[in-house]
């Protein structure tokens, strides 16, 4: 994933909530979406992170030969830079540019349907 190509403001920004829960019709389950969305692309930016930073690890790991690599400073800047997760998938969520569904198990247990506990019978 391109984070420079994404449109997602870097400061918070307020939204309207009743405007991100219309697909849904519960806020709950627009911030779960959301959360979830922003886990995939949080461990995403790690994962690309911790490639791009290992190029540069050494197998020596004394004190005394610590030094500044100024290309690892640069590539930690630009993901410093970078909109946070939360911001990415909201921003996604309202574009509409993320898929989701709602298992038919959990749908029943939020309706009110019965567990798996509630149907065992001693």
């Amino acid at each position: 994933m391109d984070y420079k190509k994404t449109n997602a403001p870097i400061n918070t920004v307020t939204r309207d909530v009743m405007a991100l829960c219309e697909d849904t019709g519960n806020i709950y389950e627009t911030v779960e979406i959301i959360a979830r969305r922003a886990n995939q692309i949080s461990s995403e930016m790690k994962h690309d992170l911790d490639k791009k930073l290992q190029e540069f690890s050494t197998n020596n790991d004394s004190l005394e030969e610590v030094t500044e690599n100024r290309e690892q400073i640069e590539i930690s800047r630009y993901y410093e830079k970078l909109p946070k997760p939360t911001l990415i998938a909201t921003q996604e969520y309202h574009d509409g540019n993320v898929y989701w569904r709602m298992n038919s198990t959990q749908n029943e247990n939020l309706v009110g349907g019965n567990s798996r506990r509630d149907e065992m019978t001693f």
